[in-house]
């Protein structure tokens, strides 16, 4: 029986142990335009806006270290062959979000009314977030 190149890795490709720097190697493209997002925003910021520009880049800075944690909790679930219940990864889920949460409102408060900048980077983040995350599954599926 002959294999397709293309198939799915095989167990044994996995990484065996996670680190923040296989993880930054994964999302380089994704933290690259984070970053020029921030710089893009804070260069606006010197038409008398700083604290809107500040706000925005820290939305996505904060949606940046939010993706990162996450795929570095999620390559050690896989790395250490533990299975967890839908129960376990719902709560830690939950958990994870919820401080997320505070935290953005928090700032966006205390920051009001330039403070909405932040919930507006992390939204612009996740839409990045997303597009970098879709681009390789068409492509995939378009190879099939």
């Amino acid at each position: 029986m002959m294999t397709d190149e293309r198939s799915a890795p095989a167990i044994t490709d996995l990484p065996d142990h996670a680190s923040i720097g296989r993880v930054v190697r994964d999302q380089r493209k994704t933290i690259l335009i984070a970053l020029a997002l921030m710089v893009f925003g804070l260069w606006f910021g010197q038409y008398g806006t700083w604290t809107l520009a500040g706000c925005i880049a820290g939305g996505v800075l904060i949606g940046l270290a939010n993706l990162l944690h996450t795929e570095y909790w999620l390559l050690r679930i896989i790395t250490s062959g533990i299975e967890p219940t839908r129960g376990q990864i719902t709560r830690t889920t939950i958990v994870r979000l919820l401080v997320l949460s505070v935290v953005a409102i928090g700032i966006a408060v205390a920051f009001w009314p330039a403070g909405i900048g932040l919930l507006l980077g992390l939204a612009i983040f996740r839409l990045i977030s997303l597009a970098m995350t879709a681009i390789p599954l068409l492509k995939e599926l378009k190879n099939q």
